[in-house]
């Protein structure tokens, strides 16, 4: 199931709205509602339109996901980025202190150069 298909879903069962009733409100079938939280196929844009203003969210609430917190959207970041991101600032350290020790043939400058590219990592972190 995809996030806008896990979504629809959330935001149907929390208002209490079963597949029938919001099909009806959208103009829609169930089977199209079904499909969409099953994640077999996609609403339009037209759609998305409809089933954020029904649901008094934003469209980018509905794709993305809603946050109870703060009011705002909270983007999801799927394990495939997650695990994307790890492993470039494990290869760009990894690459920091082999460089190092091949230049300055030096183990403390080879450590100091990895310390260093995690406070590149922090600083883009909090400027990003």
């Amino acid at each position: 199931m995809n996030n806008v298909g896990k979504n629809i879903k959330k935001l149907r069962r929390d208002t209490g709205m079963t597949q029938d009733q919001l099909a009806e409100r959208l103009n829609v079938t169930r089977q199209a509602i079904s499909n969409w939280e099953t994640g077999k196929t996609q609403p339009d844009i037209e759609t998305l339109s409809n089933l954020a203003e029904c649901f008094e969210v934003t469209v980018e609430e509905l794709i993305y996901e809603r946050t109870t917190q703060s009011g705002g959207v909270n983007v999801v970041i799927g394990k495939t980025t997650e695990k994307g991101i790890d492993s470039g600032v494990a290869v760009g350290i990894a690459m920091a202190v082999v460089i190092s020790y091949t230049k300055w043939h030096s183990i403390a400058w080879a450590i100091f150069h990895g310390f260093l590219n995690w406070g590149y990592v922090i600083y883009y972190a909090i400027k990003y």
